[in-house]
């Protein structure tokens, strides 16, 4: 295996390292050596300036929304969908996903699993924003109108109290439902999270609403769209057809949730093993070291200036550190 001089930074304060999953992913084809002084940076969008201290190739990576920003990374891979060949996109869903969790066994019995749904639907919602995420919630309080929707966030609760953090309990929230509110923060190309794929494990019915190309991820068949259909009155008629109608309900259970029933292209580890296959043995002079000369024409800055950013001591810090913006640049 080829040694690889590597970092991860700015993924929150009480993440290891090693647990990143981009790590262990990596760790398949590299020999990492983590260091502080590394050729090769991998630094998330969280709370933290701590990228801007290193001046070697810097990789951003977001499972959410965020645009990258190539003034200050070389490369990036995250959950949209940007046409530049810099980009890997790696929808979200991926982490902590195991796609063997929705893969359907002729050992199934749709009407067994259906025998076990006691309850209509599912909803769950922390953060609410009317501009940008409204819809979910209007969704919500339209389709309560027929039946009673179980509604487990911190927004909206009606169970008597939030369910506690974590993927296991949302699963044993969604289990018994027939159907699950699946809908995104926002509606962008290629962003997809784990809202879609939590029910898929359950065999709860998704109803959907954001990535514009999600049938590039999932059999259509196997989830409602909001998508194909011209309003909310008329997705619900369709939900209230399939909850009243056994028949048409199990030809959704009987749906694969991937095409042909096999893990989707992003997936596939060699698709991002080979995205760093191409960064790590790429010649390029780092964005950070282009910018650096030129704004500093004649210095010479390495890898690591400015301050060693675990080895500062606290009694003389930074003039920044107080403030919750680094100097510019």
């Amino acid at each position: 295996m080829r040694k690889i001089r590597i970092d991860f930074c700015d993924f929150g304060p009480n993440t290891s390292k090693t647990d990143i999953y981009l790590y262990k992913l990596l760790q398949q084809r590299f020999d990492l050596e983590l260091c502080d002084q590394p050729d090769f940076l991998v630094y998330c969008c969280s709370p933290g300036h701590t990228h801007r201290l290193h001046s070697c190739v810097k990789i951003f990576y977001s499972g959410e929304s965020d645009q990258p920003d190539y003034r200050q990374c070389d490369y990036s891979l995250g959950s949209i969908k940007v046409a530049d060949p810099r980009h890997l996109q790696f929808p979200h869903y991926l982490h902590g996903c195991d796609p063997a969790a929705i893969i359907r066994h002729e050992s199934e019995d749709p009407r067994q699993i259906l025998a076990a749904k006691t309850k209509f639907c599912s909803f769950v919602v922390s953060g609410y924003s009317p501009r940008k995420n409204g819809n979910r919630v209007e969704f919500f309080q339209k389709l309560a109108r027929y039946k009673r929707v179980e509604s487990g966030g911190r927004k909206f609760n009606n169970i008597g109290g939030p369910i506690p953090p974590g993927s296991p309990a949302k699963l044993d929230f969604i289990r018994p439902c027939k159907f699950n509110i699946a809908y995104e923060n926002r509606a962008l190309a290629g962003y997809t999270t784990e809202k879609i794929f939590e029910p898929m494990m359950v065999r709860s019915v998704p109803i959907y609403w954001g990535d514009p190309e999600i049938n590039d991820h999932f059999n259509p068949r196997s989830f409602l769209n909001r998508a194909d259909f011209p309003s909310d009155e008329a997705l619900i008629a369709r939900i209230i057809e399939l909850d009243q109608d056994d028949e048409k309900y199990l030809e959704y259970l009987r749906q694969p949730y991937f095409y042909h029933n096999t893990p989707n292209a992003f997936f596939n580890p060699a698709r991002t093993l080979d995205f760093f296959e191409k960064i790590f043995t790429q010649k390029i002079t780092p964005v950070a070291q282009a910018r650096r000369a030129s704004f500093f024409p004649g210095k010479l800055f390495g890898r690591w200036q400015l301050v060693k950013r675990h080895h500062w001591h606290p009694l003389n810090p930074p003039t920044w550190q107080s403030s919750s913006h680094p100097p510019s640049k």
